[in-house]
């Protein structure tokens, strides 16, 4: 019997995500169905939905749960949950009752059916107040949130695409199902899930294996939907964290794997999410560090360590692991942290992902207090096919600043 955590809600996965003889019969039911088109941020939230990633939800939330859940993080039935979950529209046709096929806005694909059950109209900037608190233009979570359409469709879904990410990905992509039948055979109990959506730095390595220290296994999950101009591909991405595993981590005690979201640079509201799914995937724990799933200086850097502590305690199952400000120490002559440096601010290099960018994409060697060399190789050779006009301009602003 399984000694993971629980799914979030439910003793079991709730995976929507049709197979066999019923896939193929919903997919030609849905080529009669009304088409809605989906953003891409709805459609890694489908794909999730299909893998039980979302368990244990069946659809898209109507008005009173996106109410609830941006003003208290609790949906109408109680159960807890930090970011809404919807689905928008433009097309003032569609009704309550309908049925619907939602299709890729990328690829045309149908990628999901739905009953509607509710059509309603949101607040948009009370969403991004309560959920990014900041309605600002430079927010790109404001920003995904105000291109949605004028209304909210709500109902259950039957998903009928797994959005193409098993074969862009291969064996990176992994479903909640596969992850716990990974940890139940390598007899892990518990697990720390590492998030990124960036290749790992120096103090990335050093938070994963204290969490090493401390649990049975780290999983090391990777965005792999959509993110901001400026940040790094999945595949390079993978490809440099592939290499910091191979060289410097023990056999079998990491896991690499990726998820199918978009960033929502939700910051804490985020770092509740982002445990709350790796539940789902079988993690005991979530690594907690600076400014977990911020962008810019919207947040403190310790905000996503707070939030935790102002939800309810069984609100969660999956628990943080809390860990302060990690950096290269010249005087201790190795990575440390606030708790174990006693040395003065001069002695200590503090890392960001931003900088690490910035300093790749405008050429410069990447120091070894900043970057293994082979995993600073593979990156540069990356920052190397980008031509000079494609190029984002990368700011250190904020935390990244310092």
């Amino acid at each position: 019997m399984s000694k993971l955590v629980p799914p979030h809600g439910s003793d079991t996965i709730n995976a929507l995500a049709l197979s066999g003889d019923a896939l193929t019969s919903e997919l030609t039911r849905a080529e009669s169905l009304k088409k809605i088109t989906c953003s891409s941020r709805e459609e890694g939230d489908i794909v999730m939905l299909g893998i039980g990633g979302f368990n244990p939800l069946d659809g898209f939330m109507g008005e009173a749960d996106w109410k609830g859940v941006c003003d208290n993080m609790t949906m109408t039935n109680g159960l807890f949950w930090p970011i809404p979950v919807t689905l928008s529209t433009d097309d003032e046709e569609v009704k309550a009752g309908d049925e619907i096929a939602i299709t890729s806005g990328k690829s045309g694909e149908v990628l999901a059916t739905m009953t509607v059950t509710e059509k309603y109209s949101i607040d948009k900037d009370h969403e991004c107040e309560t959920v990014f608190k900041t309605t600002e233009d430079a927010h790109p979570g404001v920003v995904m949130v105000k291109a949605q359409g004028k209304y909210n469709l709500a109902g259950p879904i039957k998903v009928l695409s797994d959005g193409g990410f098993p074969e862009k990905f291969g064996s990176l992509y992994m479903t909640p199902a596969e992850t716990r039948a990974y940890f139940d055979e390598k007899g892990w109990k518990t697990i720390a899930a590492f998030q990124t959506r960036n290749p790992m730095h120096r103090s990335h390595e050093y938070l994963a294996k204290i969490a090493v220290e401390i649990c049975d296994g780290v999983m090391i999950h990777s965005v792999l939907g959509g993110l901001k101009a400026g940040d790094i591909p999945a595949d390079v991405r993978s490809e440099a964290i592939s290499t910091l595993i191979d060289n410097y981590f023990v056999d079998n005690t990491v896991l690499q794997s990726g998820y199918p979201l978009d960033m929502r640079y939700a910051g804490p509201r985020e770092a509740l999410l982002h445990a709350l799914f790796r539940q789902n995937y079988g993690c005991s724990h979530l690594i907690v560090g600076r400014d977990h799933a911020g962008v810019d200086d919207y947040y403190g850097p310790f905000d996503a360590h707070n939030i935790f502590d102002e939800i309810a305690d069984d609100a969660l199952i999956t628990q943080p692991l809390k860990i302060d400000w990690t950096f290269w120490c010249h005087e201790c002559g190795g990575m440390s942290s606030m708790k174990t440096c006693p040395h003065e601010a001069k002695d200590r290099v503090l890392l960001s992902g931003t900088k690490v960018r910035k300093m790749l994409s405008d050429g410069e060697d990447l120091p070894e207090e900043f970057s293994r060399p082979e995993v600073a190789k593979v990156l540069q050779a990356y920052y190397a096919t980008i031509k000079e006009e494609d190029k984002v301009e990368i700011k250190l602003s904020g935390h990244s600043a310092k």
